[in-house]
């Protein structure tokens, strides 16, 4: 079992068909909307995908405190696309700073997986292996996030009630 400094889980339930959802955390645009994001490309199995921080367009608070990350580089690599169930990708947390060789760093697998719900849809966002990381951005990544997942939980349903 992965200790509690390993892993973040969060879950929020979502008043929207399964569907909507799936599109909100599988299309990279949609994806960057909410999130605060602006993706190079589509969301695809196995694939590199790269793009910047911007603030998210949900939210003005939240984007206020995006905001001085904006421009920074984001890089995933989308793990598994099981359609209508589970989007995950991996990332590095926290973004290195300075000239790192970033095939030498840890990343995280992020996940999000999708049940039904009497009232919509449950969606179930989990981040772990922060254990892996550096003992010097270990804690600050895993606090940073812990954060950040409570946002973003916010800013999927505000983006869903805003679309729907």
């Amino acid at each position: 079992m992965a200790s509690s400094t390993d892993r973040i889980e969060k879950r929020v339930l979502l008043r929207a068909p399964r569907e909507r959802v799936w599109r909100a955390i599988s299309d990279s645009k949609q994806f960057g909307t909410w999130f605060g994001a602006e993706f190079y490309g589509p969301f695809a199995e196995h694939a590199t995908v790269a793009g910047k921080l911007v603030p998210t367009a949900v939210d003005p608070e939240v984007a206020k405190l995006q905001q001085p990350h904006a421009g920074r580089v984001l890089t995933i690599r989308v793990e598994r696309v099981e359609p209508m169930r589970r989007f995950a990708f991996r990332w590095h947390p926290i973004t290195v700073e300075g000239a790192v060789d970033l095939s030498k760093v840890a990343t995280t697998l992020v996940e999000f997986a999708l049940e039904d719900a009497p009232e919509g849809t449950m969606l179930k966002i989990t981040e772990s292996g922060f254990d892996s990381l550096p003992s010097e951005r270990r804690d600050a990544s895993f606090k940073s996030h812990e954060g950040g997942w409570t946002h973003q939980a916010g800013l999927i349903e505000k983006y869903l009630a805003r679309t729907a």
